[in-house]
């Protein structure tokens, strides 16, 4: 990728920094992980940064060449489209070249046709330009050279003239409608063909026709208003330009010096992907709930889009100190969708709570929120909405309401009953596919819990505060300490047999774990490591298993393997860098006393499964969920257990890296003699002084301030620090 433009935002926020300073979004590649592992790959999204329209050509992924159309916005990450275009007299599938992606501005080209399409957002409108090359007719015959666009539902709907250049139209999905108005450049003829699903065909005689368009999910009305608002009055260069600085601002806040142009990219492209989810729904001061199918009159932006199972590891954490204020307007959303519907939500998507996964971790997300410093939500009626779902609804995957028999027997028993293999079924909740996962359930319920003994003791109700630090102990209840692992347990208290820790449990685990096997879940007591080490025979037993997590074979071939666990990618030994659950676990040497395989380990997983390729990403990456883990990882430090607001100490990619903070503070990470070899810590000092610990507390950071690191190519001494 070129680098030519120089941001003036990012200049003065440069300060003192040596690099010459070019504009971050330069160093975006939305292509990186366009072709999935084995599963999903990300899509080159267009949008402005949180906001309610993006926008991505579809096809199948990077290496497809040719395109179905272009949506008009998308539902939520992976979960479909909304409404389509597509330049062409046909409505088939078109090869493409040419194609420039940028987080700001969309264009390709198509072989046959040579139709040039492009786009640019603002946040509730999009701005497509079709450019159509001239068509000379042989000599003697008249001139063919007209243009065709198609628009079409893409779900139940209609679409229909308004006027020579307007349009209108929704579609129905789930439980809930879009709506758009679109506005061409000049005026066209539209045809209007279709059943349940409409099509438009407009024809025109120019060489290049601009469509402006409004999103909305509360009426055809207010898409109107959004596009009268945001782009009617706007060319499409007036646009891009503001939408390249609008993301500039944005990526501006850390800048970055050192490492090489590919981390740069992976970097910059990371950070850009941490902005696609939440979204605001927020339009002229009013939101669409599918949490109550009502129109609600708020002062404060309303956000949907969270798949809180993993965002609540890094993605929120990175936001929390990037954009607290946002953070807490996102708090207050799940706050205003609890209200409405009853439960807390787990991942509230635009249709609705989606309970996909596992967990009550919205938990984790508001305690790590309030202890760095987010205070503008509800405090008292987020916690009574976390209260009522840790003991009130249903700790089943993929459910969310009310509570069955096996979240009675977990209240009573403090651990989610297993099923031998091959058993029966016995509760008709439970989902076909995802099973019971008992023990990933027991594992993220003990956590949850202690999530929320935390707020509890915040608002001084020590009964519940007691009650559910006994219930943090539950992960205790699956320990199987003849085995060394965490083990599926049944009714009666006795341990599933047979079980293989690597390779037992369903189709992707999911009887008792989730896309991931023992391995993985061994180290997922995020809340309680003292607890973990002592289960497993202390630290020095501990760091010797941790070793030999990065070290143990698959015991049979990698397509069997993954014909089980496919979301089991990026594999070092046992290790499984590809999928969230793992985030925490190579930082943990650090809580054993030896801090220095942290740092080599770190360095060689960021190596080894980030590149600046379309295959640059080891696993799904939900929307930041993944990529936030990169930023900070590359940055040189990692929120290991959200709730507690403290960093630990990896090993930095850059010389350099200087955040900035709300309030105009700034905090800068200073790593000397940083190198490829020089991975290892040797000494550190935070604001001026030294200290003999690999990791530090929000609050040192959140008025700004100076993280020196001395680097050298062999491991740096520390103490063994108890009260990590």
């Amino acid at each position: 990728m070129n680098i030519k433009s120089v941001s003036l935002v990012a200049v003065l926020l440069w300060g003192t920094f040596s690099l010459p300073c070019y504009a971050q979004v330069e160093w975006v590649d939305p292509t990186i992980g366009g072709v999935g592992t084995l599963l999903q790959p990300t899509r080159p999204t267009v949008h402005l940064p949180n906001s309610m329209v993006r926008m991505y050509p579809l096809r199948k992924d990077q290496l497809d060449d040719q395109i179905r159309a272009f949506p008009l916005t998308i539902i939520s990450h992976r979960n479909g489209e909304l409404f389509s275009v597509m330049p062409g007299e046909d409505a088939k599938p078109a090869a493409w070249d040419q194609e420039e992606t940028t987080p700001y501005y969309y264009s390709t080209r198509f072989d046959e046709s040579l139709i040039r399409t492009e786009f640019t957002p603002t946040e509730r409108c999009g701005f497509f330009r079709f450019t159509f090359p001239k068509n000379e007719a042989p000599k003697g015959e008249a001139s063919r050279g007209e243009a065709v666009v198609r628009i079409a539902n893409l779900y139940p709907g209609n679409l229909k003239p308004l006027s020579e250049t307007t349009f209108g139209g929704e579609e129905q999905f789930v439980d809930m409608k879009a709506y758009v108005y679109g506005q061409w450049s000049q005026a066209a003829e539209m045809e209007v063909s279709g059943q349940d699903k409409k099509r438009l065909k407009i024809h025109t005689d120019a060489s290049s026709l601009e469509l402006r368009y409004g999103i909305s999910f509360i009426s055809v009305d207010q898409a109107k208003r959004n596009l009268e608002k945001e782009i009617a009055a706007s060319d499409f260069e007036t646009i891009k330009q503001q939408a390249k600085s609008r993301w500039n601002t944005v990526l501006g806040q850390i800048q970055a010096e050192g490492g090489t142009d590919a981390q740069r990219r992976v970097f910059y492209t990371s950070l850009y992907r941490t902005y696609e989810r939440m979204i605001c729904v927020t339009e002229d001061g009013r939101y669409y709930s599918a949490s109550d199918h009502q129109v609600h009159q708020d002062d404060r932006p309303f956000y949907v889009d969270n798949w809180i199972w993993d965002s609540f590891r890094a993605h929120q954490p990175l936001h929390t100190l990037l954009n607290p204020e946002m953070q807490a307007d996102q708090i207050q959303s799940y706050v205003r969708m609890y209200e409405q519907s009853g439960w807390m939500p787990s991942f509230a998507i635009l249709w609705g709570d989606n309970p996909c996964m596992n967990g009550n971790h919205a938990a984790g997300w508001i305690a790590d929120c309030l202890f760095k410093g987010v205070k503008d939500f509800d405090l008292e009626k987020a916690y009574d909405g976390l209260r009522k779902n840790s003991l009130e609804a249903t700790l089943l995957p993929w459910r969310n309401g009310p509570k069955c028999s096996l979240d009675d027997f977990y209240h009573e028993h403090g651990y989610f009953p297993s099923l031998p293999p091959e058993a029966k079924e016995t509760e008709p909740l439970v989902h076909h596919f995802e099973n019971r996962q008992s023990v990933a359930v027991t594992l993220g319920t003990a956590y949850d819990d202690w999530c929320i003994a935390q707020l509890a003791k915040t608002l001084d109700k020590k009964d519940d505060y007691d009650r559910f630090m006994k219930r943090a102990d539950f992960y205790k209840n699956v320990w199987n300490s003849g085995k060394g692992f965490m083990w599926p347990k049944d009714a009666e208290g006795n341990w599933v047999e047979p079980f293989d820790p690597k390779f037992g449990g369903g189709q992707g685990g999911r009887a008792y774990f989730d896309e991931n096997n023992a391995f993985t879940y061994n180290w997922d007591v995020l809340h309680d490591f003292d607890g973990l080490f002592e289960l497993m025979g202390g630290r020095e037993a501990a760091e010797a298993k941790l070793d030999q997590l990065f070290r143990e074979g698959l015991d049979r071939s990698k397509y069997e393997f993954w014909f089980k666990y496919p979301d089991s990618t990026g594999l070092v030994g046992q290790f499984v860098m590809g999928n969230e659950p793992s985030f925490s676990t190579p930082y943990l040497y650090n809580r054993m006393g030896s801090p220095w395989k942290t740092q080599k380990r770190i360095r060689s997983l960021l190596n080894a499964w980030f590149n600046d390729t379309i295959h640059g990403i080891p696993g799904d990456e939900d929307g930041g969920g993944m990529t936030a883990w990169v930023v900070f990882s590359m940055m040189g430090f990692y929120p290991v257990t959200p709730g507690i607001p403290t960093y630990d100490l990896g090993s930095p990619i850059f010389d350099r890296v200087q955040i900035q903070m709300p309030g105009g503070k700034t905090f800068k990470i200073i790593a000397k003699d940083n190198s490829v070899n020089n991975k290892y810590i040797q000494s550190v000092k935070l604001n001026g002084k030294a200290i003999d610990q690999v990791w530090f507390h929000h609050a040192d950071i959140a008025n700004g301030g100076t993280l020196e690191l001395q680097m050298g190519n062999t491991p740096g001494t520390f103490p063994k620090d108890d009260n990590h």
